[in-house]
């Protein structure tokens, strides 16, 4: 991989993470460096699959192991250090799934909510999630509970300048739909038959006007007038099954 995404900085520093989906996926995923494995007998029982004789595992009681994590973090008797994943670029990502939806997101910055939209990002095959090095959160043991496994799966691409990464979507052949609670169009009536870009601002803020300007449509979700608006997790997770649905129907 090119060192960078986009930034040209590097996933150097130690990530902690804890949970089984989330410390089972990273020790199952070959591009990650483990470093230590902090477990109980029961922890480690509860994995699928044997880890390797020689795997660095301390043994520690339940109690032990929640002062190695963030407060009250449920990690279910396992707590990984390991190296952070190497950067990617937008481009590698497109060409390694063509046509696959992308999701950006602009500003978002609950690490619940993005390892919610990894992990809906999973379930329905998208290429990547698009964030900007700044005002995004870092990868951590958060996201990664959040994302159950999804972490290790889904490319998380970087970069400096977030239009310009939509403008590089747009080159890549991806229609770019940012969704906008007053929009005039439902979001179903405005996807393509190809390739499709989904686009989400902050909760509350919602998407910059710079942002918006580098979307093909906006589009709102069908929701019930007697809710507001929806979580940013789950607008991500109804769009991209929408756009699942859409191409099953297809044939694709």
């Amino acid at each position: 991989m090119k060192g960078g995404r986009g930034s040209g900085r590097a996933s150097t520093g130690s990530v902690r993470l804890w949970g089984r989906h989330a410390v089972e996926a990273a020790l199952k995923n070959p591009h990650r460096v483990h470093r230590k494995l902090w477990a109980t007998r029961e922890g480690v029982a509860s994995l699928d699959g044997e880890l390797p004789a020689d795997f660095p595992v301390e043994y520690a009681d339940v109690s032990d192991l929640a002062r190695l994590v963030a407060r009250d973090a449920p990690h279910q008797g396992l707590v990984l250090e390991c190296a952070g994943l190497e950067d990617i670029h937008l481009d590698e990502a497109m060409q390694a799934r063509p046509g696959a939806p992308l999701v950006f997101l602009d500003q978002v910055t609950d690490p619940h909510n993005v390892g919610a939209i990894l992990r809906s990002a999973a379930a329905f095959g998208a290429a990547a999630i698009v964030t900007q090095d700044r005002h995004a959160p870092p990868e951590s043991g958060t996201v990664a509970k959040s994302a159950s496994g999804a972490l290790e799966t889904v490319p998380w691409v970087r970069v400096v300048n977030l239009a310009r990464a939509l403008e590089e979507a747009a080159e890549g052949g991806y229609w770019r739909i940012g969704l906008a609670g007053e929009a005039e169009d439902n979001f179903g009536d405005v996807l393509p038959s190809g390739a499709v870009a989904i686009i989400l601002g902050a909760e509350g803020e919602g998407m910059r006007h710079n942002i918006a300007g580098h979307c093909d449509a906006l589009a709102r979700l069908p929701i019930s007038s007697a809710i507001e608006s929806l979580n940013v997790s789950n607008a991500a997770a109804i769009a991209l099954y929408a756009v699942a649905t859409a191409n099953s129907g297809k044939g694709e």
